[in-house]
């Protein structure tokens, strides 16, 4: 696949690799000097290297989020579970009573 330029909209996007690759070749005495722009071409070419790291960036989410919804269903499971859960009616009415008591002893 060679990078031609685009008919009415110039040189296509990876066109700057290619050069550079091409006159890296061009002046190199073994190929494997020109590991690295040749690389750079073709993973502008293919985008290889962009798309494996989103795949993992993804994976890395989904674990993520499976492991936080484990954990909220896992606190959810235990307040479901565990002791009464109250409303605060019984409370409140408890401190209210011991409240209004000791105010009674000191008016007295």
């Amino acid at each position: 696949m060679s990078p031609l330029h685009q008919p009415r909209s110039g040189p296509s996007r990876c066109y700057a690799n290619w050069q550079e690759f091409m006159s890296c070749y061009a002046s190199a005495d073994t190929p494997t000097q020109c590991i690295r722009p040749r690389d750079d071409y073709l993973e502008c070419l293919h985008h290889t290297k962009e798309m494996a790291r989103a795949k993992t960036i993804r994976e890395h989410w989904i674990q993520r989020q499976a492991h936080d919804a484990k954990k909220a269903r896992e606190a959810g499971e235990v307040r479901a579970t565990g002791s009464i859960m109250s409303l605060g009616l019984v409370e409140q009415g408890a401190k209210g009573e011991q409240e209004q008591q000791q105010q009674q002893k000191e008016s007295k």
